[in-house]
């Protein structure tokens, strides 16, 4: 079996000259950090949409610094190859640039992350450049930014009409003169996503952006429809783990009610020199009884 290279942003500049899809997925922990790895995904994207898949919040506004370091150290201890990115949280991207500095650094140097995720066009810029300069590669976000989803009136498409389109495409090539490394690409359609990546040297990422961006990134969470019922218009679901895991545990809490596990295979004993000497001989009898008989309590 060949080796596998741990990918960085040379390894995305040849998969976009080769015309080499790059798949990523968004995970939130060790264990689907290591499934995603494992299944072969090129990067690995530690969403603040942990906020609302994981946490239980409304939308990606509460999550802290704090929680993506505490979540983007678990998932680099699960990929040790795939190219592992880390958003900046809420408002983060627009702090100064000594602040996202830090913030970043520490995305980095505490959590292991290679690359940070900043949402935002014309107005982080100049961050973004502070960043690449300082030897931090950016993952850019364009279309819909779910940190300025009060902002936007709602989870909507956006660059639909000329000038939005304009703005978007404007935008992705002042990001890419800055520095970032790739881009990401949220709800917008097709045929503007196409012009984006066909207009840039870095790769674009597509989520809900159509069929020929660079790449593609999906949440760990929809592909699979864990813990929940809903899944946007534009994911796929590839298996229904949720309802697999939800009938495994309902099928636990039945057989602990009927007393059904554990059963002699699970469990441990005492010799019976050490049985006779803490329950004496009577108590060893009735100790005996209810091993054979673990319904009688």
């Amino acid at each position: 079996m060949k080796k596998r290279r741990k990918v960085t942003t040379r390894t995305l500049q040849r998969q976009k000259k080769q015309k080499e899809p790059i798949a990523m997925i968004t995970a939130y922990d060790y264990p689907s950090a290591k499934l995603a790895e494992q299944a072969g995904a090129d990067m690995i994207l530690v969403g603040d949409s942990l906020g609302m898949v994981v946490l239980g919040y409304d939308s990606t506004i509460p999550v802290t610094l704090d929680d993506m370091v505490h979540h983007t150290k678990a998932v680099t201890r699960g990929a040790k190859y795939a190219m592992v990115v880390a958003d900046l949280p809420f408002a983060t991207a627009h702090f100064s640039k000594d602040e996202v500095l830090r913030s970043a650094a520490r995305l980095m140097q505490e959590a292991g992350a290679y690359a940070v995720k900043l949402e935002g066009g014309t107005e982080i810029v100049e961050n973004v450049r502070a960043l690449t300069a300082a030897g931090i590669p950016v993952v850019s976000h364009l279309g819909l930014t779910p940190q300025s989803v009060n902002q936007l009136g709602g989870y909507l498409i956006q660059g639909k009409d000329v000038s939005g389109a304009e703005k978007l495409l404007a935008e992705a090539k002042l990001l890419e003169e800055a520095g970032a490394c790739a881009l990401v690409l949220e709800c917008v359609p097709e045929e503007l996503a196409r012009l984006i990546s066909e207009s840039l040297a870095i790769p674009t990422i597509g989520i809900g952006a159509g069929r020929f961006c660079d790449g593609q990134v999906l949440v760990f969470h929809d592909l699979l429809q864990i813990g929940s019922d809903w899944s946007p218009s534009f994911a796929k679901t590839y298996a229904q783990v949720g309802q697999i895991m939800q009938q495994a545990i309902a099928e636990y809490v039945t057989e602990v009610k009927e007393r059904r596990f554990p059963e002699e295979k699970h469990v441990t004993h005492l010799s019976q020199e050490t049985l006779a000497t803490l329950y004496g001989a009577r108590e060893e009898q009735e100790y005996d009884h209810r091993r054979n008989n673990p319904s009688v309590v």
